[in-house]
């Protein structure tokens, strides 16, 4: 019996944190601090995670885009932009399911008058234990008493080329 009810209490428990970090941050578009650690939350999950996707399409631009810039001797096209439907669609993969993680180094923030440009150094670790740095690159504007992501572009460091030290906080 008293098996039983600690592992109720986990299960219980368990339900509640997914719960919470399902819930959508309602404040994330009020600060450009806010609505890039908002991508990465989300962007984020365990093996089996489900990600709340349409609070992810909410902190961007209808029209946005994503490039990532590959630096792939072994491809074709190092660079490849999807739109915001696509991006959507690949975090749907089997890839993302099993278990990714993206925390922010540091972050870099020149802003002026309703626009904003954001490198954020990241560190990236799929299921695998595959771990990857590199810089994203986000593009911001202000209206209707929020801020919203235009564009994304990301590269990593995997080709050898080392994050200068600014970008890394230091």
């Amino acid at each position: 019996m008293k098996n039983a009810l600690i592992g109720l209490t986990l299960l219980f428990s368990s339900t509640l944190f997914a719960q919470e970090k399902m819930k959508p941050n309602v404040n994330a578009t009020q600060s450009i601090d806010g609505i890039v650690k908002e991508v990465l939350r989300i962007v984020s999950g365990e093996k089996g995670e489900k990600r709340d996707l349409e609070s992810f399409r909410d902190l961007f631009l209808p029209t946005a885009q994503f490039t990532v810039h590959s630096h792939s001797q072994s491809v074709s096209n190092p660079v490849e932009t999807v739109d915001l439907d696509e991006f959507i669609d690949l975090l749907k993969d089997p890839y993302y399911e099993q278990g990714y993680s993206e925390t922010e180094i540091s972050k870099v923030v020149d802003e002026y008058n309703g626009i904003a440009q954001v490198f954020q150094t990241y560190q990236a670790r799929d299921s695998e234990g595959v771990e990857e740095k590199g810089i994203t690159s986000y593009q911001l504007v202000h209206f209707n008493a929020r801020w919203w992501i235009v564009n994304v572009l990301w590269t990593g460091n995997s080709n050898g080329v080392e994050i200068p030290d600014h970008y890394l906080g230091k």
